[in-house]
């Protein structure tokens, strides 16, 4: 078979970059041009020199005449705004697209709008005829409808976090859902690549903070998903943070168990609803887990606890927010539309120490 010809826009920047690692050691795709609006001419290379003699694509401009057209998907890894403006001329070449930004998350004009509200976006969307063709994409739970897909939204890194953290719970009925609390800590490159002073080495050493309280653009989406599942709708209190480590996302989830329900019940729902999940792993409240043993990885690992003196579900997720968080789930769903085996370029373990 002839592999599958991969084009990256937005590829200068970290969504770009843990794509590319990831399509290197892919067998059945292959990058065929990376592009850009920053640092048009350079090699990818020059500004990631650990891809020196792996990727040295140079970066052309959207507008180059010479940049190829005859892909069969294209990765948009560029901020909200750019995949919903460029996507249809890539639709009508027949491409698939996969987009890392909230523009596709939502597949009506009316749930888009608000979420728009959260980031502070006043326009309408840009291609709302495409909206109902797009599926949210976190492959654990909407395997069959991305196969079917030509168009998939992939999901924020917090939200991959939180949904396969709560997921078999909510699932399940095991929990109370309005007394849901998802406190979730994230590395610095979370923010992305652009440098900015809140993020400068000497404010990030040695210092955390909350930030977005009660108005992180992820919450929308995770309502959202927790809401179609339960099939009712879900609020939930969500704190995020930043945290002196480059990568990865730790949450802690806490929820009130509904009566009857309790560690052995919790693990057996988890285990059976994530049986066929081979990037879902699950933890005993006796297997304490750290961020570095998913980093690099496209796993999630997730630890199950309860509380007996306060009733409460205790569950900790853990994500590495530029992998299982945004490149690793990106190709992973290319793989699902493909019909490739789900977990091609990506069976690998962490990165340790």
């Amino acid at each position: 078979m002839d592999k599958i010809k991969i084009g990256i826009i937005g590829a200068g920047g970290y969504g770009g970059c843990g794509s590319i690692e990831l399509f290197y050691r892919h067998p059945d795709a292959e990058i065929r041009a990376l592009i850009d609006t920053q640092d048009v001419g350079k090699s990818i290379s020059d500004l990631y020199p650990h891809l020196k003699g792996f990727c040295d694509l140079p970066l052309m401009a959207p507008d180059n005449p010479d940049c190829p057209e005859d892909f069969d998907a294209v990765f948009f890894a560029t901020p909200d705004g750019v995949g919903q403006k460029e996507a249809s001329s890539w639709f009508e070449k027949g491409v698939k697209i996969i987009d890392f930004s909230g523009d596709f998350r939502f597949n009506d004009p009316e749930t888009y709008r608000g979420y728009a509200d959260r980031i502070g976006r006043t326009q309408a969307h840009l291609s709302p005829e495409l909206l109902p063709r797009s599926v949210y994409g976190l492959a654990e739970l909407h395997r069959k409808e991305i196969a079917n897909s030509d168009l998939v939204g992939n999901p924020g890194c917090f939200a991959v976090s939180c949904i396969l953290g709560l997921s078999p719970a909510i699932d399940s009925k095991l929990i109370e859902p309005e007394s849901i609390i998802c406190d979730a800590k994230t590395g610095v490159s979370g923010a992305g690549k652009t440098p900015n002073p809140t993020f400068h080495y000497p404010a990030r050493y040695e210092s955390m903070n909350a930030y977005k309280i009660s108005g992180h653009q992820h919450v929308y989406e995770i309502e959202r998903e927790l809401g179609i599942l339960g099939g009712q709708e879900i609020k939930i209190t969500f704190t995020p943070h930043v945290v002196p480590l480059t990568r990865g996302i730790l949450t802690t989830i806490y929820a009130r168990l509904k009566e009857g329900s309790d560690l052995e019940r919790v693990k057996d729902a988890y285990r059976a609803f994530y049986r066929d999940d081979l990037f879902v792993r699950i933890f005993g409240s006796d297997e304490p887990l750290v961020s570095v043993n998913v980093r690099g990885s496209n796993f999630c690992n997730i630890s199950l606890n309860v509380d007996e003196r306060t009733g409460r579900l205790i569950v900790v997720s853990l994500i590495d927010n530029l992998m299982k968080g945004q490149a690793g789930s990106a190709v992973q769903n290319m793989n699902i539309m493909f019909g490739l085996e789900e977990s091609s370029g990506l069976l690998h373990p962490g990165m340790y120490p």
